[in-house]
């Protein structure tokens, strides 16, 4: 093999150029411990955002200014190095990060042997690591002066509204997307970067671009209309959770890889709620118990949800599918976003005594 056949560990392609290979072969080393010792290095520690290399789909991210470029993994290095200095210089490092996740959710007495005899299988161990990094970007912040991180906003923001031109990181126009302030980063809370990720995840392949769109016109919808935005963050707080409580572990360990699934059920499950939404005529006012209900679906059965999604974007392949139909959506009585008051998962959790706090 020569130099420039090697497969790079982080994002799975061919290095151009052996620089992205023997940097991350440096990195994997420092990870793991030259001496053999276990102890976590730098990247361990600092998480990262590397899901988007590991999980999703490669693509065009916005540079902010000028034309689209691709994210490639050198970029992904960088971001993640940024994000480990930024954190430590605010005194909340990624190795404190990591010590705060909870990885699965701790069971005593009857519940335990119950999960122990009829619950789902155990994560494999060398998956344990991915899904830890999962649980830790979700607890990093948007910070809107990284330049990565305000290259994702202006991605999701130009693929949703098929805008050619830059936006502002902050403005009314995220309302127009459905958060309910100006700023994106205080609608985080509970899933953190991770909820962009997903966001990002899903404008980043025409299919699952196409699902996006349709759901953001669903949102819109005069009767019908909730914050779009908002809805993403409690679904992806509702995959966060079905990881944290084992419901993703089979399928983890079918397909050897954690994020791919997280990211496909996170998918999965805004499709049902859009389903559902349509389908049963809710409204914002059903919002809490909608999300209750469908994180309760969703955790039962992962397999058949992921299949519902699969058979979907099989389906926009052949230009058959739809979610939306003829329905009329948004007119000029719709109310504003910020008029509404949504109920989300956290909202919920104050009235359930389950709880569902997710980290």
């Amino acid at each position: 093999m020569t130099e420039h056949a090697h497969i790079c560990p982080f994002c799975k392609c061919t290095a151009r150029t052996v620089h992205c290979h023997r940097k991350s072969s440096a990195l994997v080393a420092r990870q793991r411990g030259a001496d053999g010792g276990g102890q976590p290095g730098p990247l361990h520690q600092a998480g990262g955002e590397i899901i988007q290399l590991q999980g999703m789909r490669r693509g065009e991210v916005e540079t902010g200014k000028g034309p689209q470029t691709e994210l490639g993994p050198l970029d992904c290095m960088s971001f993640t190095e940024r994000d480990k200095h930024r954190h430590t210089k605010g005194g909340s490092s990624p190795a404190g990060r990591l010590k705060r996740i909870q990885p699965t959710i701790r069971r005593t007495g009857f519940a335990a042997l119950r999960h122990c005899l009829f619950g789902p299988p155990k994560l494999h161990q060398g998956l344990r690591e991915e899904r830890d990094l999962v649980l830790t970007i979700a607890q990093c912040g948007l910070d809107s002066q990284d330049p990565m991180h305000g290259r994702v906003l202006q991605t999701i923001y130009k693929k949703l509204t098929g805008s050619k031109f830059d936006c502002a990181l902050h403005g009314d126009h995220w309302e127009d997307l459905g958060f309910q302030g100006t700023n994106p980063a205080t609608d985080l809370r509970g899933a953190g970067f991770l909820a962009l990720l997903h966001l990002l995840y899903l404008v980043m392949d025409s299919k699952t671009l196409l699902m996006a769109r349709e759901i953001l016109r669903l949102s819109r919808h005069h009767i019908q209309q909730f914050p779009f935005c908002l809805m993403s963050v409690n679904i992806t707080r509702i995959a966060i959770q079905a990881l944290r409580e084992e419901c993703l572990s089979r399928e983890c360990n079918r397909q050897q890889k954690v994020i791919p699934v997280v990211n496909s059920f996170y998918a999965a499950t805004f499709l049902r709620l859009a389903h559902v939404w349509r389908t049963q005529h809710k409204t914002i006012s059903d919002s809490g118990f909608v999300l209750k209900d469908l994180e309760a679906s969703a955790k039962k059965s992962p397999k058949r949800l992921l299949k519902t999604l699969e058979i979907y974007l099989a389906g926009v392949s052949k230009g058959q599918a739809s979610l939306l139909g003829t329905q009329k959506c948004s007119g000029p009585q719709a109310p504003h976003s910020k008029d509404l008051t949504f109920t989300g998962v956290c909202d919920l959790s104050s009235h359930s005594s389950k709880g569902t706090w997710l980290i």
